[in-house]
């Protein structure tokens, strides 16, 4: 069921304590931390707290929450001093997406040109 925990999902591991990570911003609905394979000198991953299978799916059932996400975004970039940065959802695994948790990558502290390539 939306919104409620996953027993196979990492990223409910991550929020749950049961994995390890580095946690740069938590909130009462979401978690910030570092990505451990970061494609920038800044690569954090927000997450809502509650199980969406992706951004698709938490902007139709959660829109206030995933307003939160991408406010948290904001204040990572901003914690981490960046005048520019790019925040991407990838959703689909054709998209690049591999854990089905929606997240956001807040990417920044190089240049990032698009289309990427």
């Amino acid at each position: 069921m939306a919104g409620e925990p996953q027993d196979d999902c990492l990223f409910c591991k991550i929020v749950a304590g049961t994995i390890p990570a580095t946690i740069v911003r938590e909130t009462e609905t979401t978690v910030a931390f570092r990505d451990i394979n970061p494609q920038a000198p800044t690569h954090v991953l927000v997450i809502p707290k509650a199980h969406y299978r992706n951004a698709a799916e938490l902007a139709a059932h959660a829109p206030e929450l995933a307003a939160d996400v991408l406010r948290e975004s904001g204040s990572v970039a901003d914690e981490d001093k960046l005048d520019s940065y790019r925040v991407v959802f990838n959703t689909g695994s054709g998209a690049g997406q591999t854990v089905w948790h929606a997240h956001a990558h807040v990417l920044g502290g190089r240049g990032l040109n698009w289309p990427p390539g």
